[in-house]
């Protein structure tokens, strides 16, 4: 890893930060090396909205511990009743089971990244024209995303990113990056481990302000992230890999269950999977 003297041109850099396990590691990624960082997250009548209150927590713990970052939520009001996706409030059952399965595609929310990327576009070369920098545009994109998620794929980046540049003036300030392009949960975790050394933080504390959760579970007045929704499933793998529990609260209908309870579950599909 660069250390922050190394960091070249870029000293500001505009992320999408959902509230889950890749975006914050992005986050840590950047603060590790000694950007500015403005993350922005999206209100989008997705039925998970507790994410945005764990990217807000996240921020506020990264702060506190003399990491600035700048976080807004952008609301897109009412678009969520003109979506067709499992995700947003009003769509059908976020589906179970692997996140590879052709199932997951119910999770497709249409033109999302292209929706975020180009407000993320337009506030990244409002910052450069403010400041004079460069500015770098993250996404957390990574190699699980490919198969379900065509936008995003590295040929939608590009393709995307051209049209910015073909529709702004001063677009030769803002650069894209997408350093998790081809890289697993596992691998980011492994980096965010890392970056929490460097940054003297507790990678507990910071990944318990974190939800991968599709399908969020509410008991009394404390959420818990579910362990079946195949995002979920995605996330446990990659702490299995890792050697050690999810710091998130893992539950089902029935009740909060133990990291032990989830994992085993998860290894179960994995095995069917593999079979």
């Amino acid at each position: 890893m660069d250390n922050a003297g190394d960091r070249g041109p870029f000293k500001q850099v505009v992320l999408s930060l959902s509230g889950g396990m890749d975006s914050t590691s992005l986050m840590l990624h950047y603060l590790a090396q000694g950007y500015d960082v403005t993350a922005l997250s999206f209100d989008y009548g997705q039925k998970h909205f507790i994410e945005l209150a764990c990217a807000e927590d996240c921020v506020d713990h990264l702060n506190l511990h003399g990491h600035r970052a700048f976080h807004h939520v952008i609301v897109l009001d009412g678009l969520g009743d003109l979506l067709d996706s499992a995700l947003v409030a009003g769509g059908p059952d976020v589906p179970e089971g692997h996140y590879e399965e052709d199932n997951m595609k119910a999770t497709v929310v249409p033109n999302r990244n292209k929706i975020f990327s180009s407000i993320i576009q337009s506030v990244a070369l409002s910052v450069a024209q403010k400041t004079g920098q460069n500015v770098e545009i993250a996404l957390g994109i990574h190699a699980g995303d490919h198969a379900i998620y065509p936008d995003c794929r590295k040929e939608f980046r590009d393709a995307d990113h051209r049209a910015f540049q073909v529709g702004n003036w001063g677009s030769e300030k803002v650069t894209m990056a997408t350093p998790y392009l081809n890289m697993t949960k596992f691998e980011i975790l492994q980096e965010a481990k890392m970056n929490c050394r460097i940054l003297a933080l507790d990678f507990d504390e910071v990944f318990r302000n974190t939800n991968t959760s599709y399908k969020p579970i509410l008991h009394g007045d404390t959420w818990y992230s579910d362990y079946k929704s195949a995002s979920s499933v995605e996330r446990i793998e990659a702490f299995i890999k890792l050697g050690r529990p999810d710091p998130v609260l893992y539950a089902d209908e029935a009740g909060p269950v133990s990291w032990q309870t989830a994992k085993s579950h998860v290894q179960a599909i994995l095995a069917q999977h593999t079979a």
